[in-house]
């Protein structure tokens, strides 16, 4: 295995395998002149860590041993800076993060609200949706955007994207600029959702990220459980549109905040040679194909049937298009947005996997309970987000707890293991929640639910990182964004279409008891949207609607189930690597873009 190392400027004329680009892009190449295991030490004795050491393997995916040794040959960017500066970044991008997963869910309840002011049936589907397509659309893109022009001036545009996206969902006068609104979020949503996950990797070692991707973690599952009632509580006190004006002063004082005290390496890109260097086919491929994948699977079903030439085309062409884009940035790309060598690994593809698989289930929790709740239990859509507390709190805490378990050991994968173990279990036992209220149930599956989703919120992306050069930990970071993003909508949507059929199939027991005015509105596609009309419903007549929901619930759960034992199966897979507590600060900028693309240009010539 060829060693890497960082040569200081008075020594590197003496390196010729080493360029000028690489040394000022901050960038360390195999240095065939450094022997196998050389024997470096330090002022004190102590052995100094190699850049291979410090930021993961060799391409081949092999595990480093890495000495626990915390001195480096340049003082740390994490020293630079006082634990006050480090707490206020830190607290200014979870207020950041959090506003990006509120306006995930906020709306749910504000929704029926909006859909009767407007006066626009589109508004049920589309003020949701627009939010979460522009999110899963723009993701991909973002890391490779900060490699060209700096972390941190692209995580304020996205901040910005998202505060305008705001403003004009506060201050929209009909339902289309509600939804164009609503986009706009999701643009720059999708972009602090990347930038925050990036920075924090620029600014801590790979071994203390693990903490903080778990405190973000916690973020995102507080922000996600308290959006409905925070919606509901604005709805019926005030106005619906406090929905979108909270956001405008938090996000304002974060982007203050940011803009003041965040300091991460600037290249200070100029704007034509930035916008020369975006993969503009990439990424119009990537866009195009994941809008029209998922507009497939948004309109089947509802707006045209499954069996239509307009649902059938979205989803195959879509799939085919991003297929397409995989081998146009494999081949032609000079700049990919998802360089093929992310997944010459194999470890690297079972971790988006694992990611994959455990998209599916955690949002068919959050998602799918508040339902069960409403039409099941009867609650109303206030007590359905306090019901969720347990799964939330659960998610949250242990999201934290496994951040500080991987910066004590530097070890991931028994808590990708454990997490997906307990997954499986509570998922599997909320098949046996049932049609009436049992709270001991209620309350402890949750439990044992959202610890089983807490360690894999953000423990593959640390899997990720560590097997990566640093140059490309923007692209892989986006990319498991990416991968998140798309098994949760592909999960909803699923979801979705196991609830209607499994509603549509008990029609006639529905019709028979009920009538048929009554059944109609509880079978297929109405089912989720009348949950009101099974509180009305009583003796008999309720029991056997609130079975009947039920009964389509739970095989969603079944579903569910399956995936996260197919994610368990999958997790001994993803391997161990040792984490090191060494941090350099990576210098984004065209510069490191080229040398990125001569590195992998030598592997390529080298493999041949």
């Amino acid at each position: 295995m060829t060693k890497r190392a960082t040569v200081p400027d008075d020594e590197a004329n003496g390196q010729e395998s080493l360029t000028d680009v690489e040394r000022d892009a901050g960038i360390v190449v195999d240095q065939e002149k450094i022997p196998e295991n050389p024997s470096v030490s330090d002022s004190n004795g102590g052995a100094v860590t190699t850049e291979d050491e410090a930021n993961g393997p060799p391409s081949d995916g092999s595990s480093p041993q890495v000495s626990g040794g915390e001195e480096g040959e340049e003082e740390a960017p994490e020293a630079k800076r006082t634990p006050f500066e480090t707490n206020l970044i830190v607290g200014a991008l979870c207020s950041a993060l959090f506003l990006a997963a509120l306006d995930v869910t906020i709306v749910t309840t504000a929704i029926p609200t909006i859909t009767e002011e407007f006066k626009s049936p589109l508004g049920y589907t589309w003020v949701g949706s627009a939010y979460l397509l522009a999110n899963a659309v723009a993701v991909p893109s973002w890391g490779k955007i900060s490699d060209i022009w700096g972390r941190k001036p692209i995580m304020l545009l996205a901040v910005a994207i998202f505060w305008i996206g705001s403003l004009i969902c506060a201050i929209s006068t009909s339902m289309g600029m509600l939804i164009a609104g609503r986009a706009i979020q999701g643009v720059g949503g999708g972009g602090i959702v990347v930038q925050v996950n990036i920075c924090i990797t620029d600014l801590f070692s790979v071994r203390r990220r693990g903490i903080y991707y778990g405190v973000m973690g916690m973020v995102w599952a507080v922000a996600s459980a308290i959006g409905p009632i925070l919606g509901g509580v604005f709805t019926s006190q005030v106005t619906w549109r406090w929905c979108f004006y909270v956001n405008l002063p938090i996000s304002g004082v974060g982007f203050a905040i940011l803009f003041f005290v965040l300091k991460l390496h600037n290249p200070n890109t100029k704007v034509g040679e930035g916008l020369a260097a975006i993969d503009w086919v990439g990424s119009l491929l990537i866009i195009g194909g994941t809008l029209m994948f998922l507009f497939g699977l948004e309109f089947g079903g509802i707006t045209y049937p499954w069996s239509s030439a307009t649902t059938i085309c979205l989803i195959v062409f879509g799939t085919l298009t991003v297929v397409l884009f995989y081998f146009y940035e494999k081949r032609f790309a000079t700049y990919p947005i998802i360089p093929a060598r992310l997944f010459r690994p194999w470890q690297n593809v079972v971790a988006f996997f694992v990611t994959f698989c455990h998209g599916i289930v955690f949002i068919s929790g959050s998602y799918w309970l508040p339902l069960y709740f409403q039409a099941v239990l009867g609650a109303s859509s206030l007590l359905s987000g306090l019901y969720l507390l347990p799964f939330a709190l659960s998610l949250s805490f242990v999201s934290a707890g496994t951040g500080i378990f991987i910066k004590k050991t530097g070890k991931y994968l028994p808590g990708i293991i454990f997490g997906m173990f307990v997954l499986t279990l509570g998922f599997g036992l909320f098949v046996d929640l049932g049609s009436h209220a049992n709270w001991p149930k209620m309350i402890i599956y949750q439990i044992i639910a959202g610890i089983g989703v807490g360690p894999n919120f953000q423990s593959p992306l640390v899997a990720l990182q560590s097997r990566v050069n640093r140059h490309d930990v923007a692209s892989v970071t986006s990319t498991f964004a990416f991968v998140r993003q798309l098994s949760t909508s592909i999960s909803v949507v699923i979801g979705g279409v196991i609830f209607q059929n499994s509603m549509e199939k008990q029609y006639p027991a529905l019709l028979a008891a009920l009538g048929p005015d009554v059944a109609n509105q509880l079978s297929g596609s109405s089912a989720a949207g009348n949950v009101g009309l099974v509180a009305g419903l009583q003796g008999e007549q309720g029991d056997l609607a609130r079975a009947a929901y039920w009964h389509s619930l739970r095989n969603i759960y079944i579903f569910s189930t399956a995936w996260a034992a197919v994610g368990l199966l999958a997790s001994p897979l993803v391997g161990s690597n040792v984490l090191s507590k060494e941090h350099k600060e990576f210098k984004t900028g065209l510069q490191s873009l080229r040398v990125e693309r001569e590195v992998e240009a030598r592997g390529e010539k080298g493999s041949s």
